[in-house]
């Protein structure tokens, strides 16, 4: 129905076309007929190409679609082999980690460095508390002197974050996961863990993770908001696809 409420549309077939209908509006006492398509059904990408090449654009996931889609394409690849979302997911986490390792590896020994320097800095925050210029400027040449590059401890993960970011879309929204079994007790890798196992065993694995983490933190109430993450993150995942749940599990495993 329009704005003005006078026109209203009925879909039917068109004579003699195969999965084809006709959009019919009535205005006043003119009938206008417009030919249409219409396509009821999952948002696949491979159904979609087979409906229309244009079509497959209804799967969107967002500004790094162009990314995601490769990631979905390499999952469904892995699928082929192995016969197995949950399997898929988890081979493909150890692949992109052990490509990133290059980069992750040099953000954890940047972290390293800067939780040795952290004792110095905080006697050089004491110290020049009043000035901030001479704090900055002595800070810098400490940093300089123990080989430390802020840029170098962030650049890695800024690298990371797309591929991490375009995955997670990839995991949350895809099609190919709805009702794909993994084992055991998860029957659906599009639906949360029916038992919250996976969950739970992420949140122990995250506090073991956050342990042999160099810790760069000096704020006491930042430090205990560290702690209270992977309770957090736990409680966050146990409403989420378990899928996502197994692909950051490994990530937390692996890492």
């Amino acid at each position: 129905i329009d704005r003005a409420g006078s026109a209203k549309g009925l879909l039917q077939p068109l004579p003699g076309e195969q999965n084809r209908i006709s959009l019919v509006y009535s205005v006043s006492a003119n009938t206008v007929v417009l030919p249409v398509r219409i396509f009821f059904g999952p948002k696949s990408i491979d159904v979609l190409n087979a409906v229309h090449g244009s079509l497959n654009h209804a799967v969107d996931f967002g500004w790094l679609t162009p990314l995601a889609y490769g990631i979905l394409h390499f999952m469904k690849w892995l699928f082929s082999f192995l016969g197995n979302y949950g399997m898929a997911i988890i081979v493909l986490t150890v692949i992109l980690k052990l490509l990133l390792y290059p980069l992750t590896y040099k953000s954890m020994k940047s972290m390293k460095k800067m939780a040795a320097i952290q004792p110095q800095l905080q006697k050089l925050r004491e110290r020049h508390k009043d000035d901030k210029e001479a704090l900055n400027r002595e800070m810098l040449t400490l940093m300089r002197t123990q080989g430390y590059n802020p840029v170098a401890g962030c650049l890695p993960m800024l690298i990371q974050m797309p591929i991490f970011f375009a995955l997670y879309r990839v995991l949350y929204s895809s099609f190919e996961l709805y009702r794909s079994p993994f084992a055991f007790w998860i029957h659906d890798l599009s639906k949360h863990d029916p038992v919250y196992v996976t969950p739970v065993i992420l949140t122990g694995v995250m506090f073991l993770q956050q342990k042999l983490t160099p810790n760069t933190a000096t704020d006491p109430a930042q430090q205990k908001m560290l702690q209270l993450m992977p309770v957090i993150f736990g409680v966050f995942m146990l409403g989420l696809p378990a899928g996502l749940t197994l692909y950051m599990l490994t990530n937390a495993v692996v890492s």
